[in-house]
């Protein structure tokens, strides 16, 4: 899985069916659904005629391999009036591990190793309940970035000043400010109220031979998703302005996760003029995970991104993922998330279908 080429589309779709025929076999839920479908899995050649389970599946059913021995369940965060969360049973918690530090680190990979980074994690209302996948991930993350690297509740004074002492004592060393969205709107009210005019602090990672300093020294702000009850929703462009505006950097970068998928996705910061003037939000993913849009009316209608026929820059509507990580579970998931993917394979989410729950990371209303 982690040896897929970049962009190499033939090798990804060699993985995928080979994933595909195992859990059509061993994985009961899904088996089901194919025969209820009356699709024979030998005859799908393609991943444009693989059938996806809806993502519903993972809170009414246990969506696992048979046989497998579970070490952790994943449960959704959702909202305060949901009575039933999405489940994602865990057996190989090490594998889930290596996959999202190697997602990191491939993405961010101008930036150095996951250990070179200082991590600041502004997590509340995740902190406050278990089962959080999200939760688990960061832990990961801190125990292997720089010593500094730590969780913040409501002490917004102390999170300042441990990112004004991360610059002075590792100027060289990027920092991740990482922060649920109401958290991090929380955050810049405090510093408007207390500290106006405040910009944070700039690194020193990427200053030229003559000390002229680059936009990439800024900490990298990162928004995981929605407001969890806490606040009013806003479209995403809107929260990004007020967090660009009160912290003083030029983008701000975004995560893509679910319960249900092992794999993540990043937005980010893309310093090209044109980009940070339209102010655009693609997400960009790992080898072995891919985005296919297929029609709001038609769940059976994929868009084949590989046809070179279709000539398209956008395709637009609701998005399946294959995440190949999902080997224990469901690779194959139709999400309720509406977006739109470019000719890269970047994608962009643009909101959920009105009767769909409010959950998951990154869900902000555009």
């Amino acid at each position: 899985m982690f040896s897929i080429p970049k962009n190499d589309f033939k090798a990804f779709e060699k993985k995928a069916l080979e994933l595909f025929y195992f859990q059509s076999k061993y994985n009961p839920v899904y088996k089901k659904y194919i025969e209820k479908l009356n699709i024979n899995p030998s005859e799908i050649n393609s991943i444009y005629k693989i059938p996806f389970l809806p993502i519903r599946f993972f809170k009414s059913h246990n969506v696992q391999i048979e046989g497998v021995k579970t070490t952790q369940i994943f449960t959704s965060s959702g909202t305060t009036n949901m009575t039933q969360r999405s489940k994602h049973a865990i057996s190989d918690l090490h594998f889930y591990e290596k996959s999202s530090q190697f997602i990191f680190e491939e993405l961010y990979q101008e930036y150095g190793k996951l250990s070179d980074f200082q991590i600041f994690a502004l997590l509340p209302s995740y902190l406050e309940r278990d089962g959080s996948s999200l939760i688990y991930m960061v832990d990961y993350f801190l125990k292997n970035a720089q010593p500094n690297s730590n969780y913040f509740l409501y002490d917004y004074e102390k999170l300042k000043d441990e990112l004004e002492k991360a610059v002075i004592t590792n100027p060289t060393k990027p920092i991740l400010l990482l922060g649920v969205t109401f958290a991090l709107l929380d955050f810049a009210d405090f510093l408007k109220e207390n500290y106006p005019n405040y910009e944070l602090p700039k690194t020193k990672q990427f200053d030229d031979l003559a000390g002229k300093s680059n936009l990439k020294n800024e900490i990298i702000v990162m928004e995981t998703g929605g407001m969890k009850g806490r606040k009013k929703e806003m479209v995403r462009e809107e929260v990004h302005q007020i967090l660009k505006n009160t912290f003083g950097v030029s983008a701000i970068d975004s995560e893509y996760g679910m319960t249900e998928l092992l794999s993540q996705g990043y937005a980010i910061k893309n310093l090209e003029k044109n980009n940070l003037e339209k102010n655009e939000i693609w997400f960009q993913t790992p080898s072995y995970l891919k985005i296919i849009i297929r029609d709001t009316n038609d769940p059976f209608d994929l868009k084949n991104l590989e046809n070179k026929s279709d000539n398209f820059d956008i395709q637009s509507g609701a998005i399946n993922v294959i995440d190949l990580a999902n080997v224990e579970s469901c690779a194959f998931i139709e999400t309720q998330d509406l977006g739109k993917i470019n000719a890269k394979g970047e994608f962009q989410v643009l909101g959920r279908f009105d009767y769909s729950d409010v959950r998951g990371c990154n869900l902000l209303v555009l």
